[in-house]
Parts: C-alpha cells; sequence; structure tokens
C-alpha cells in the first residue's frame, strides 16, 4: 500500500511570532519550540512555513530563516492588539492563510501552537482536506488548576480542537496523563514529542568566566530566574525564596519582561513585594536576552528558580540542566519529568518559598553536592535534542499523511 509523505507543514502561530525576543510580551518557550523544531524539520527534509501575525507595519512578508523555513507575516486586525483581542481576527488570519496555501504555498499537513491557531487550524482542515495536528503548550483546566482560570469560551474552544485535531503532541508522559485525566481519550492521537535544547549553546562552562563576563562577583551566591514577569511564572516566589534565605550577600537575577495587558501591574506588584521583604539591594532585574546569551546567565548561578503555578514542559530548567546547574522547580507539569528530586535539582510541593529556600541552601552550602547535581542534570539534558524531536513528529506526519481523517465529535 502506498504511503504518501509529508513534505510540507503549515505550522500556525498566530498570536506570537518565532522571530520574536523571548521573555517578554507574549513571547517564551513557545517561540523557541517553533522556531527550533521548524529548522530541525526543514533539516530532515520537511519544508516548514510557519504563518504569524503582523504586529508591526515594517515586518516584511516573509523571512527564510534558513532553506526549508520561512516565516510569513500575515496582516489580520491592527498592530497592536493585545492577546486578549486576538479571537475578533481569527477569521481574517484564516482567510489569508487559506488563500496562501492554495495559491503559492499548497502544504500537506497543519501543525498548530496554542488553542487561538488550533481554532484557525481545525477551520483550515475541513476546508481543504487536510490532517491537522495540534500542540496546545498550555491548556484553560491545567491552568485553573494551578489558580489561574480562563474563560468558558477558552474552555469551549480547547474542547472543539480536541474533538476534531488527528494529532495532539504533548511533552511528556505526565503531561499525557493530565491531558486523559482532563480531557478524556480523544479520537486523535496522543503523541510525546520532548521539546530538545541546543547543545552547542546550552552546555556546561566555567562559572567565573560568566560572572566576570555579566560583572557579578565570584564568591556571593546568584540566584537565577528567566522568564516573563507574569503570576503564572512565579517571580514573587523567587523573592520570597530569597528572602527566606537570609543571606544578605545572596542576589536574585530576574532576566525577563512584563507580560500581558496586566504587565505593567504585575511588574508594579513585584517591586511593591521585594520593598515590604527589605531584598531591594539584592533583586537585580535583566531585560529578556537573545537565547543564545542565557547561557551565560545559566553558567553564572548558582542554582535555577523555576517556580511556576503550571507548566506544560519547562524549557528554562531543561536548558539550565544543560548548562549544569541544579534546578529547584514547583512540583508540577513537565517539570515533574525534567527534574529528578536529590539527583539532578529539587522539586517543591504547593509552591512553598521556605522550602523552596531550604533546597537553595543546600545547593548553596554543599558545593560539592551542588556540583553533583549539575553533572548528573547535564547527563540527563543530552537526552533532548530537537533532531530527535522532529524525527519523531516527522513519523507522525507520515502516519497521519495516510490515514483517514478524524471526523468531528
Amino acid at each position: 500500500m502506498f504511503h504518501p509523505v509529508v513534505q510540507r507543514v503549515a505550522v500556525l502561530s498566530l498570536h506570537t511570532s518565532p522571530l520574536a525576543q523571548p521573555g517578554s510580551g507574549d513571547s517564551g518557550g513557545l517561540n523557541v519550540y517553533v522556531r527550533e523544531l521548524s529548522s530541525a524539520l526543514s533539516q530532515a527534509g520537511v519544508e516548514c512555513t510557519t504563518y504569524t501575525r503582523r504586529t508591526h507595519a515594517d515586518q516584511p512578508d516573509v523571512v527564510q530563516v534558513e532553506p526549508g523555513h520561512r516565516v510569513v507575516h500575515v496582516t489580520a486586525g491592527p498592530f497592536d492588539l493585545a492577546k486578549e483581542q486576538l479571537p475578533q481576527v481569527l477569521p481574517a488570519f484564516g482567510d489569508a492563510v487559506v488563500r496562501h496555501l492554495q495559491g503559492e504555498s499548497p502544504a500537506d499537513l497543519l501543525h498548530a501552537n496554542y488553542f487561538l491557531s488550533g481554532l484557525v487550524a481545525h477551520r483550515i482542515k475541513h476546508e481543504l482536506g487536510i490532517p491537522f495536528v495540534t500542540t496546545f503548550h498550555t491548556l484553560a483546566k491545567v491552568k485553573a488548576e494551578g489558580g489561574d482560570h480562563e474563560s468558558e469560551w477558552r474552555h469551549d474552544a480547547e474542547q472543539e480542537i480536541v474533538n476534531c485535531a488527528d494529532a495532539i503532541c504533548v511533552n511528556c508522559t505526565e503531561e499525557e496523563n493530565q491531558f486523559r485525566r482532563l480531557y478524556g481519550n480523544p479520537k486523535g492521537r496522543i503523541e510525546i514529542i520532548a521539546p530538545g535544547v541546543e547543545h552547542a549553546f546550552f552546555a556546561p562552562g566555567e562559572r567565573h568566566g560568566a560572572r566576570t563576563a555579566l560583572g557579578l562577583p565570584a564568591d556571593a551566591p546568584v540566584l537565577l530566574f528567566v522568564g516573563r514577569i507574569q503570576p503564572l511564572k512565579g517571580p514573587d516566589v523567587a523573592v520570597r525564596a530569597l528572602a527566606e534565605l537570609r543571606r544578605p550577600d545572596a542576589r536574585l537575577l530576574i532576566v525577563g519582561g512584563a507580560s500581558g495587558q496586566q504587565g505593567d501591574t504585575a511588574v508594579a506588584a513585584l517591586l511593591a513585594l521585594i520593598d515590604e521583604l527589605g531584598v531591594a539591594g539584592q533583586v537585580h532585574f535583566v531585560p529578556p536576552q537573545p537565547h543564545h546569551i542565557l547561557s551565560t546567565y545559566y553558567r553564572a548561578a548558582d542554582a535555577v528558580v523555576v517556580p511556576s503555578r503550571s507548566e506544560s514542559f519547562g524549557l528554562v530548567a531543561l536548558e539550565a540542566s544543560a548548562c549544569g546547574v541544579p534546578v529547584v522547580a514547583s512540583a508540577v507539569g513537565g517539570l515533574l519529568t525534567l527534574v529528578d528530586h536529590g539527583e539532578t535539582g529539587y522539586l517543591v510541593p504547593d509552591r512553598d518559598p521556605a522550602l523552596f529556600a531550604h533546597y537553595l541552601r543546600e545547593i548553596i552550602d554543599h558545593p560539592l553536592h551542588a556540583a553533583a547535581l549539575g553533572r548528573r542534570g547535564a547527563d540527563r539534558a543530552r537526552r533532548y535534542t530537537w533532531g530527535f524531536a522532529a524525527a519523531r513528529l516527522r513519523r507522525l506526519y507520515n502516519d497521519l499523511g495516510a490515514r483517514e481523517l478524524v471526523a468531528c465529535q
């Protein structure tokens, strides 16, 4: 029996561009995921075109990232829309993508990232009759369990996508189990596609050199938080843990920027907390950094703190581990898979700042133990590569290309 090979994939990332700077606005691990995975797929022979919404007038129509991987900027609504306003432009975005697919750039398969893109891909699946794969990255029901509640409209939209997706990609077994518990067994496949890390950038290095490059003291404890400043990511927990540590010589670097409509409010609340706890001289804000530069910050740190309320994977934890740095993380989502408690770092239930501080103290006060955690973390991180993720995804694409499409429930 002939099995068609998927050669061209339309990747949808409506709300944020893979070319955007992670750590600010709505940009984060999803951007890295789309960019790196599309590049790895293109290197494996799958041509990827990523469609994202134009947010500035001067953005070119097409950016050729590398051979076989390009980004198309789609005009859909005013440039400065907040993410909460994007549902109103889904029809216009979808119309533009369909025109592109029916014209100069046909595709064998759609791969949507985030639920907004999933809604558009669902529509296009039926219009063009091609398979539809989705990676949610975050889910409303999962966020609700962590205390971040979303609208009923989003809940209904995600259920619509679940009911018709030909495959749903998750990052790890923990996320798959969580998905089945909350959403049941979908008609389409669930496939584990673990993200990777670019080991050419993220690898163990010399701490003293990294601190010299960043102008940090050689001997004082350095803690690192990397991510957008928003309640979901928990920078307040990192600050409270620093205060609980009771080490006036310790520093906390917060690398990232404000996120979303409430971004400025979140920053103001964090600054007020820092003043209230009396650690203003110990917390240093660093603007979002180019992705490859983050490795210097990781190597400079004694420990990386990942206190998220929910996390489908936790790319920061993986990148830190790849650099040989222990991670202290919330015991949620994909972090349960990435961090081996007591072996490569520590997992903290209930995001308890006092327990975060306890484990950070274990790392800071016992350098030989910390070094062993870092070595084991780096060894474990070597399992994760974008090339391996692309190979798994390519097999999934080809399998779906030979099957009948899932019919909407």
